[in-house]
């Protein structure tokens, strides 16, 4: 039979350690929740990171002022990657060696596949990435939770709608990377279902607007539509060359591309370009998540501009404040308990589900479309 003292010195030496590393978690993060952000916030995709963390600051400010999180503000620390994958990992190396508690909203697929494995092995939660490629998803991997749908999701949608109005013919114009390879693996699949293939495909390297030779290939191949896989500098030069050299077809993107970065550049050109969207739109008051993000906005004082990226940003720090209620502790084990057990809850028309055997919290995706204007129609 086990000495009942030696059972009551254990349990103490246990639940000392246990406390003793949740000290040590808050002690790195002081009064304060720090988390890491690696993102372009400089360079032709720069206004994808600008908005998403926007958004997500817009909530974090606002959760703040009122306390925040179990009496601990919550501060996001950034760094520019330019969206190139060897300065994300130099960026990830320098978080992880600051003990942040989580990564938050990385920007583009390129650079969170580089970020992987050093968060997989620091066993570091990385949450929200701005990237829907299944090379984040699967396999499963316990520390990346996703809070938007994935490029299988969007693409799928895409070539639905294509088909539905009879046009097969479809084109594919995609970055030279693993985003572009993702989201080309994805218009592919979608396609085969319906026994059905590219009739041309061509890239563009990721930072770059040199579309030509892509211009050539496709035009050339005559496709009733196009579909995208760049971000909106890229997007934008190839819409332009293409219906310079004659092409009267219909271009389609899926959300990374940037919505309103895209109107922005295209200008009267936007008019007609169809963009799918994994969170609801931000420019109506349709659903209550779209009211209460321009509630969010006016009372910070309107400086934050309301689209697609900002509001995924929102979405995710709301998601985020949640699990972080949730967590028994301020460690990263603690907090990924806490995601976890969100189970399924609606935010105001945005339904997500975290559970142990699965982070990916949405599959909700929309189409919308450019007028020209610097509008966005859903």
């Amino acid at each position: 039979m086990t000495d009942p003292k030696l059972n009551r010195r254990r349990f103490s030496v246990l639940s000392g350690a246990a406390l003793l590393a949740n000290f040590n978690s808050a002690r790195a993060q002081g009064d304060k929740i720090i988390l890491g952000q690696s993102a372009a916030f400089t360079g032709p995709a720069a206004q994808l990171g600008i908005q998403f963390y926007q958004g997500a600051k817009l909530h974090f400010d606002q959760l703040n002022a009122q306390g925040g999180v179990a009496n601990r503000q919550i501060e996001i620390r950034t760094l520019d990657d330019g969206y190139e994958p060897d300065r994300c990992v130099a960026n990830t190396r320098k978080l992880i060696d600051e003990d942040v508690l989580a990564l938050f909203g990385y920007v583009g697929t390129p650079t969170s596949l580089a970020a992987l494995p050093l968060f997989t092995k620091a066993r570091m939660p990385f949450f929200a990435p701005f990237s829907g490629s299944m090379g984040l998803r699967q396999p499963f991997n316990r520390y990346a939770f996703h809070v938007r749908a994935s490029y299988n999701d969007e693409t799928a949608l895409i070539v639905k709608q294509l088909t539905y109005l009879g046009l097969k013919k479809i084109g594919v114009f995609y970055q030279n990377d693993a985003y572009g390879q993702a989201g080309l693996s994805g218009v592919t699949l979608a396609l085969a279902s319906q026994k059905l293939q590219p009739v041309a495909r061509a890239t563009v390297e990721r930072n770059s607007v040199d579309v030509a030779a892509a211009v050539k290939t496709l035009v050339a191949a005559a496709p009733n539509a196009i579909v995208q896989i760049g971000a909106y500098k890229g997007c934008a030069a190839f819409i332009r060359a293409a219906r310079k050299a004659g092409y009267g077809g219909t271009f389609y993107n899926v959300s990374f591309v940037g919505t309103q970065a895209l109107a922005d550049e295209l200008g009267k050109d936007g008019a007609g370009v169809v963009v799918s969207q994994v969170v609801p739109s931000p420019y109506t008051a349709s659903r209550p998540i779209s009211r209460e993000f321009a509630e969010a906005i006016k009372r910070g004082g309107g400086k934050v501009q309301a689209n697609f990226s900002s509001m995924e940003g929102y979405l995710a720090a709301r998601v985020f404040s949640d699990g972080l209620r949730n967590a028994r502790g301020p460690s990263r084990e603690a907090l990924i308990a806490g995601l976890e057990s969100l189970g399924g809850r609606s935010y105001g028309g945005f339904d997500v589900t975290f559970d142990a055997s699965d982070h990916a919290a949405s599959h909700f995706v929309e189409l919308s479309m450019l007028t020209g204007d610097g509008h966005v129609r859903t």
